[in-house]
């Protein structure tokens, strides 16, 4: 099985493009197209996770963040144990997600398909992905909050993947919304106390100081 657009750097930039700047369109183009799993998520997950980790990493070890008077720094170590559970934790969530929208799928008159779903949870995550740049320096850590644009990203490409009836989009959204966010929240309590256990073996890691 293969895929079109995830083949290549050429493809992967005019995907997010194109996912970004006009989705409707985008989505019908990536209903089409045949789902090759291991190619959605080391040609297109992995690059745009990559670069967000390391953006990551550079903002914490090289730049203090914090307010209200403190500022936290993180060791290289400590950057770079962060960095890495959030690579993990990025697969992790979308191919969660893709389990769910497809389980979820037959409640509401959807069409169950686990290709399908994990072509949805890939490319909807896009915004969210790159937003993660934007943790390379404290003055642009607020523009993170433009990765929520993949909320609406995921309500568009939903029903089209899915073959979601009219009446059932915003019930399926919703619940599928609902269901992630608290998965994520227990997945990411477990793996905050593996990085914490892990980190405190790496030796001195956080410091605190006045900003």
């Amino acid at each position: 099985m293969t895929t079109e657009s995830t083949a290549g750097p050429v493809g992967l930039i005019d995907r997010v493009k194109n996912i970004l700047l006009t989705p409707r369109a985008e989505w019908d183009r990536i209903d089409g197209e045949a789902a090759d799993t291991t190619k959605l998520y080391t040609g297109y997950v992995l690059p745009l996770a990559a670069l967000s980790a390391i953006c990551m990493v550079i903002g914490l070890t090289m730049f203090s963040w914090g307010a209200f008077g403190v500022s936290v720094r993180f060791s290289p170590v400590q950057a770079i144990i962060t960095g890495v559970f959030q690579f993990v934790m990025v697969f992790v969530s979308i191919y969660v997600l893709a389990l769910i929208i497809n389980a979820l799928a037959p409640n509401f008159g959807s069409t169950a398909n686990q290709g399908q779903a994990h072509k949805v949870a890939v490319y909807a995550s896009t915004a969210s992905l790159l937003a993660g740049v934007f943790s390379i320096h404290p003055a642009t850590g607020i523009l993170g909050l433009l990765g929520l644009y993949s909320l609406a990203l995921l309500f568009i490409g939903l029903p089209k993947l899915m073959k979601t009836p009219e009446d059932k989009r915003i019930g399926y959204f919703a619940t599928v919304l609902i269901v992630a966010i608290v998965l994520n929240i227990l997945i990411g309590v477990l793996a905050g106390s593996v990085r914490t256990v892990v980190g405190g073996m790496a030796g001195p890691g956080i410091s605190f100081g006045q900003n």
